[in-house]
């Protein structure tokens, strides 16, 4: 048996497991493997180590992979600098976890065994979601990997953290900041996921001072942060409250005097255009009370519970406080209407939990002189975001940035490099841990017990990864790196604080193009989510369907500014054309055992190969424009149409009666040498995409000596391009559909093989189609084809028009009318009745409401289609009702 010969089926998972172990094992995705000097560099956004391979990162990834074997195939000097993060909140409750199944706190550790413990879960568990990545067949470089803690992105942090310190970007202060009191630590906006919740809007009465009945009422939904009130304000221009502004209320249940504040910040439209102000636990109140040099009063405290400030409701849990607070501002006829309110409230990330806004003495960096430089490299292209309407959404996020909070009160993660002087209060900030104060040289130095951000070291990811703060071959190299393919959520909390710290500290932007995607949602377009049932596992996906169709169907549905929407009956409909592509190469293999290596000479080449080769041509253009200008989608497009209706439907069949020639005529070799050239060039067109299925293929074609994966990629040659050899062929294939399309109407069987008129007045194309009447009659399954110039129409004939070229299928002795309307009537008959039950089904309102959407969608589908259907059988049935005439 000839061992170039494919199985019959092709068997993913052998295939891929095969290939991309050899892949590794010969060095393929290293950088330093490339036919020329120009770099081309992604930074993978670093996933944590707690993490295992959901769409969001199949997508991202695949994206990634596909531009890096591009530009690998085209000759750069690609690297694909991988790594993990270490997700500091995420990986220390997963440790946490742990402890408490083993009836133990971190607490009973102490801090340097509990960090060493999340070492050694990092050093058993942490490596999951990289395998995971090999398995979708990333070609990341990973004998370079990094992890956020690791020595060398350790000593670019501290560098970092002093340089800033001492530049007096880096403070310590009191100011409002995401709380979670199960966790214990400050939050990041991006750590703080905001659910819509129905709560409800409490109308309170402030009284007036003087013991009379005038009385200022506020709106709030949590009547609980009342306590630490310092003051009400309204929009001087309401004329229903400017008369207030400049006195004061009392504060019910702390009876102390407010002040009455006008700032036309307050929205005169929302409750009763009256705020209630309270600095310490809102950060509009904050920002506000900053403004008037307002107190800050902290109400509730880091474990969720009043502080002492709360008066008599101290030690009572928040939620708690809030109950009583309403009670006793009933009791005290100070509480009006409570109207249900729907709002956003924000929610800790790990473990869920209501997230308190809270006044917090936290370490900040004051990022605006940061932020100029960024909005100026974004202004003037040095770096440019793809699609462009995020420009737009960066520029709104950095002309209105905050001061970022860093600093974390958890184990797990960059210690601050800050000590405190017991003796002096000294706040020491430095490269190396010190041995005495530098003010008192006291020994008696206690380091600050945050940590970091998980995102600071992450915004120093392109350039702590490659050496910095050394200055690396390896930097020299590759930074600015080439493309960041990231999602639009962290386009501000990442990828902005990463073009910050890189012209910061290198001078220039971390990467010159941003690609960013869109989300993956299921099929009716929802978000996927566990509660909802309707996640897709990509393991499993790719385990029931192949890593390349999973691929193919990503890169498919990744257009810009679009949604992708993901079913698995997607992904079953690209695994067919994986087959497609199989069963194509299976027969071109087959056919090759006497391969003569060589091009055929153009005079040596039939019109469907100078055809075949011209669309190629076009192809392989458009190909590389659409991988250039990150529209995916429109590869996968233009290689599906190629490969399957040109090549596989088309040009493999035209080519059959060429192969089973003798090749006395030269016929048959140069028909193998097309079919082989074709083949090969296309493997390469679709490797990026689909890795596997085309080394698989690659390997079996004749004078193969490498692996597809440093193949050279396609370039088009405008010599290949034959537009007469396209347009002869289009007429030929138009002429041949119209008449597949008349039989399947008709009702023909294929082994029925009628007779076809052709009317063409014009001579040129008459020459065309007479030239090649056996292709059409092979293809069209054809007794005869006549060509005419002039020509009476004939009876019982089916017709169609294409380019000015009259098809008349002669139907006399093929159908039997009288038989095909009775026929088409019983059709009819019983698809209005499936009509009608849909009709009847779809409007009924319990089962619009109770049904599940996809149901319901399965359903709207099935009666669009019988609608289609009818509307042909009706078509077909008036046809045959004319020719019975």
């Amino acid at each position: 048996m000839n061992e170039n010969i494919l199985d019959k089926g092709y068997d993913p998972h052998t295939v891929e497991q095969k290939w991309y172990a050899t892949w590794m094992e010969r060095d393929y995705f290293k950088a330093d493997r490339a036919r020329n000097d120009q770099p081309y560099c992604i930074v993978i956004p670093p996933p944590n180590v707690t993490g295992s391979l959901h769409m969001g990162h199949a997508l991202n990834n695949t994206l990634q992979d596909i531009l890096i074997r591009y530009k690998r195939m085209k000759g750069f000097k690609t690297l694909w600098q991988c790594g993990t993060d270490h997700a500091g909140i995420a990986t220390q409750n997963v440790v946490e976890r742990q402890l408490e199944s083993e009836n133990k706190s971190r607490f009973d550790l102490g801090r340097d065994e509990f960090v060493e413990r999340v070492w050694q879960w990092k050093e058993q568990f942490g490596g999951i979601i990289v395998k995971q990545l090999m398995k979708l067949g990333a070609s990341c470089d990973w004998t370079r990997e990094r992890f956020t803690m690791d020595e060398g992105c350790s000593r670019a942090v501290r560098e970092v953290f002093v340089t800033l310190y001492k530049e007096g970007l880096i403070y310590r202060g009191n100011r409002l900041i995401n709380w979670c009191p199960r966790c214990h630590t400050a939050l990041s906006d991006l750590e703080t996921e905001h659910e819509e919740v129905q709560g409800n809007l409490y109308y309170i009465k402030y009284p007036a001072p003087n013991g009379g009945t005038d009385a200022l009422t506020v709106a709030t939904t949590r009547p609980e942060t009342m306590l630490g009130d310092t003051a009400v304000a309204v929009n001087p221009q309401d004329s229903r409250h400017k008369q207030w502004v400049g006195k004061e209320v009392v504060l019910p249940l702390m009876n102390r005097t407010i002040p009455v504040i006008g700032d036309e910040y307050v929205d005169v439209e929302f409750g009763t255009g009256a705020l209630k102000i309270t600095p310490a636990h809102d950060p509009n109140d904050f920002e506000i009370g900053q403004k008037y040099n307002l107190d800050l009063i902290k109400v509730i405290g880091e474990d969720g519970s009043m502080t002492k400030e709360a008066g008599a409701y101290a030690g009572l849990d928040r939620f708690e406080a809030r109950k009583r607070v309403l009670a006793d501002l009933e009791q005290q006829g100070l509480l009006g209407k409570i109207e249900p309110y729907t709002h956003a409230v924000g929610h800790c990330y790990r473990c869920k939990n209501i997230v308190e806004p809270n006044l917090s003495l936290q370490w900040f960096v004051d990022v605006k002189p940061l932020a100029e430089q960024a909005i100026e490299a974004v202004k003037t292209g040095r770096t440019r975001i793809i699609p462009g309407n995020w420009e737009k959404t960066y520029f709104e996020w950095m002309y209105n940035i905050k001061d970022w909070c860093i600093s974390r009160q958890i184990w797990w993660g960059h210690r601050i490099p800050a000590w405190y002087c017991k003796q002096c209060g000294e706040v020491i900030v430095a490269r190396e841990d010190p041995a005495a104060c530098p003010a008192c040289k006291s020994s008696e130095l206690e380091q600050e017990s945050d940590v970091l951000d998980t995102w600071f070291s992450s915004a120093l990811w392109p350039f702590s990864t490659l050496g910095w703060p050394d200055k690396s071959d390896e930097l020299k190299t590759f930074y600015p790196t080439a493309c960041l393919v990231t999602g639009f959520d962290i386009l501000f909390f990442w990828v902005a604080r990463m073009m910050m710290m890189g012209l910061k500290f290198m001078g220039d932007v971390p990467f010159k193009e941003v690609y960013i995607h869109a989300l993956v949602r299921d099929a009716h377009g929802q978000k996927m989510s566990k509660s909802k049932g309707n996640v897709i596992d990509p393991l499993e996906v790719i385990d029931t369907y192949g890593t390349d169709s999973f691929r193919f169907t990503l890169t498919a549905m990744a257009a810009q500014g679009r949604d992708v929407r993901l079913s698995e009956d997607r992904i079953e409909g690209y695994r067919h054309f994986v087959n497609k592509i199989w069963n194509a190469a299976r027969f071109v293999l087959m056919n090759v055992e006497d391969y003569k290596d060589g091009y055929p000479q153009r005079s040596e080449l039939a019109l469907w190969d100078r055809w075949i080769i011209s669309r190629l041509n076009e192809v392989i253009k458009k190909v590389t424009e659409s991988f250039d200008e990150y529209r995916f989608n429109d590869t996968a497009h233009v290689l599906y149409q190629f490969i399957w209706h040109e090549f596989c439907d088309w040009y493999l069949e035209i080519a059959k009666p060429g192969l089973y020639q003798s090749d006395s005529t030269g016929r048959r070799t140069c028909t193998q040498q097309v079919m082989v050239h074709v083949l090969r060039t296309v493997l390469k067109l679709l490797h990026p995409i689909m890795p596997f299925v085309t080394e698989e293929i690659w390997q079996k074609l004749p004078g193969t000596d490498t692996s597809i994966v440093i193949s050279s990629y396609p370039e088009a040659n405008g010599q290949d391009r034959d537009t007469a050899a396209e347009a002869n062929m289009g007429t030929i294939i138009h002429v041949v559909t119209a008449i597949r399309n008349i039989r399947s109407e008709m009702n023909i069987a294929p082994s029925i093989r009628p007779c076809v008129d052709l009317l063409c007045s014009t001579e040129s194309v008459q020459s065309k189609l007479q030239h090649h009447v056996d292709m059409i009659c092979t293809l069209a399954g054809l007794q005869s084809v006549a060509i005419h110039s002039e020509l009476a129409r004939p009876k019982s004939a089916a017709t169609a028009v294409v380019e000015n070229v009259e098809i008349f299928l002669l139907l006399e002795g093929i159908i039997k009318f009288d038989e095909e309307k009775k026929r088409l009537h019983r059709e009819i008959e019983k698809i209005l009745k499936d009509i009608e039950f849909l009709d009847k089904k779809l409007a009924n309102q319990k089962f619009l409401t109770r049904a599940p959407a996809e149901i319901v969608a399965k359903e709207k589908e099935k009666q669009k289609a019988l609608k289609e259907k009818e509307v042909k059988l009706r078509d077909n049935f008036e046809r045959i009702s004319k020719l019975c005439t």
